[in-house]
């Protein structure tokens, strides 16, 4: 347990961090998912939908530092790159 006042708070302070990347990883996992499955499916037309919005949960997990940049710009990049193989 936290000895000091501040001590306290960081600890409240990061349990609540914790809590927010946790979600925030969390929806893009599930968008990450739904993209996978629409195109081991060979479904371009909602594929493209979801591909649209699995960069945008990866954007905003990058933007608030739950996930590295060059995480989510590698994600996008794999992602995009099965979308296209699909397509060809």
């Amino acid at each position: 347990m936290p000895t000091t006042k501040s001590a306290a708070k960081r600890l409240r302070s990061s349990a609540k961090r914790h809590a927010n990347n946790k979600a925030r990883k969390s929806v893009v996992r599930t968008t990450e998912k739904k993209f996978l499955a629409q195109v081991t499916e060979k479904n371009v037309e909602t594929g493209e939908a979801t591909l649209r919005k699995a960069v945008a949960a990866l954007d905003k997990a990058a933007k608030v530092g739950a996930i590295s940049k060059n995480k989510a710009n590698r994600k996008k990049s794999r992602l995009t790159a099965k979308l296209k193989a699909v397509k060809a």
